[in-house]
């Protein structure tokens, strides 16, 4: 009976009836299957997402309690925290800066200059007076002063839009602490010193070679409590003489004598017979006076000698030739002055005379310097006064005002019957520990830079005001 029940059970397993709906069943349960994978897959994906997500979770509550922490450390271990970062950068770059600053304040050599700009209204220069007046570009300046080894270094040059110049570049030593010695374009020594004026425009004096003048030379200083004494030896002027090898004779900051003005030329013609400065010789004795630590009074004496050498005579000079590249004359000056200070109050005088004595026949002598030749008489006498008032304030960046008022008159001209003479009232502006201004209004007669010039008759009063915009560094 058993054997019958499994014969008949194979025989129909066997049999083409029942054999489909067992493979169906096999196919339904393979892809229930892969189903189930692909669900196991998504949630093994879902569960890693989540780790990763929890394990953010961890580290940004880490990082939370990591700066709760450091925010409840005391204030002590804060500071000594903040300490040790500032050692390991800040405090190091500091500290290289600081020292860096110390050893530039310690650099023996200052370096320091000017910028300068100019407006100018005149009436004298009808175009200058349609466009009511211009504003120019004046000057750069660099300065070098110090002192290496005991050897003091003293330089300053000068760019203007039409030359660039030295103006003074000396080497010296202190002998003592009253003698100095220079060697170099060194300050030729006459009356009031630094400068015979308070103005932008100097005083006629400038104009003719006797104020804030420099020449290749050798300079003995002495300054003591009562006295100064000023020495001086120079070979020839700053470009080297008549033969120096400057392309451009009238590149000067001062004025020197380059040429004379023979029979025939123009005031401000190029020299017929070249000249230059050789051989000259400088001294100055000034008396100081001190009668409080506000007031004093110095009064002095000045003298200065010089010869002329010539160059080649111009074309067309034919009568001069015969004095070419000689000694053709010399000149001396002489003068006295005086400078009185009272607190705010400055009150300077003086008087000078020149005189040129030339073999060659002449109108005159040629002055050259700001990219000119101005003719001078070869004989005169010049008187200055200047007064200064300076008024200390407090408007804005304004610190201290100067008033002042400069004359000068040149007259007993050779060869002349104008006198010339110049007026410059104005007010010096400083402000802001390097911005200085100078505002000038200037009235002249024959007059250089006012429309005149000295070796001449006949010339009208001029007008011009002036600001001198400076900023020194």
């Amino acid at each position: 009976m058993t054997k019958s029940w499994v014969l008949a059970a194979s025989m129909l397993a066997a049999s083409p009836v029942y054999a489909v709906p067992m493979q169906q069943d096999q196919e339904s349960v393979q892809k229930e299957i892969e189903a189930l994978k692909q669900k196991l897959a998504d949630l093994e994906a879902r569960l890693a997402k989540q780790e990763k997500a929890k394990e953010k979770m961890k580290e940004h509550h880490q990082e939370m309690m990591s700066k709760k922490d450091y925010a409840n450390k005391s204030k002590r271990s804060r500071r000594m925290q903040s300490e040790e970062v500032a050692d390991s950068g800040v405090q190091a770059r500091l500290a290289k800066l600081e020292e860096k600053t110390e050893e530039n304040e310690n650099w023996p050599i200052k370096v320091h200059g000017a910028v300068r700009f100019q407006y100018e209204y005149n009436n004298y220069d009808r175009d200058n007076e349609n466009r009511t007046g211009d504003l120019d570009f004046d000057i750069f300046r660099l300065n070098f002063d110090g002192e290496i080894g005991d050897v003091i270094l003293s330089a300053e040059y000068r760019w203007f839009q039409y030359q660039d110049v030295v103006k003074h570049a000396w080497f010296g030593y202190n002998f003592t602490d009253k003698w100095q010695g220079q060697i170099g374009v060194v300050k030729v020594p006459f009356g009031n010193m630094p400068y015979n004026s308070h103005s932008y425009f100097f005083n006629s004096t400038f104009y003719i070679g006797l104020e804030d003048e420099h020449d290749n030379g050798i300079r003995f200083l002495y300054r003591g409590d009562d006295w100064d004494f000023d020495i001086a030896y120079h070979k020839s002027d700053e470009q080297g003489g008549v033969d120096g090898s400057a392309t451009d004779r009238t590149a000067r900051y001062n004025y020197d004598t380059v040429g004379i003005r023979l029979p025939g030329q123009g005031a401000y013609d190029t020299p017929g017979l070249p000249i230059g400065e050789s051989n000259s010789y400088a001294l100055r004795a000034a008396r100081k006076f001190t009668f409080s630590d506000e007031e004093n009074l110095e009064i002095g004496v000045s003298a200065q000698g010089n010869n002329f050498y010539s160059g080649s005579a111009a074309e067309g000079f034919t009568a001069a030739q015969e004095y070419e590249n000689q000694n053709v004359g010399n000149r001396f000056a002489w003068g006295v002055h005086g400078n009185y200070n009272n607190g705010p109050w400055n009150v300077q005088l003086q008087y000078a005379d020149y005189e040129y004595d030339l073999k060659v026949e002449n109108r005159g002598v040629y002055m050259g310097a700001y990219a000119y030749y101005d003719a001078i008489p070869t004989e005169a006498k010049v008187y200055t006064g200047n007064v200064a008032y300076t008024l200390p304030v407090n408007i804005g960046p304004i610190t201290s005002l100067t008033f002042y008022n400069d004359h000068s008159i040149i007259t007993d001209k050779r060869g002349y019957q104008d006198d010339t003479w110049m007026n410059v009232l104005g007010v010096a502006v400083a402000a802001g520990g390097g911005f200085y201004t100078y505002i000038d209004y200037v009235k002249a007669k024959n007059q250089p830079f006012i429309g005149g010039n000295i070796a001449t008759d006949g010339g009208e009063v001029n007008d011009r005001f002036n600001i001198n915009f400076g900023y020194y560094f």
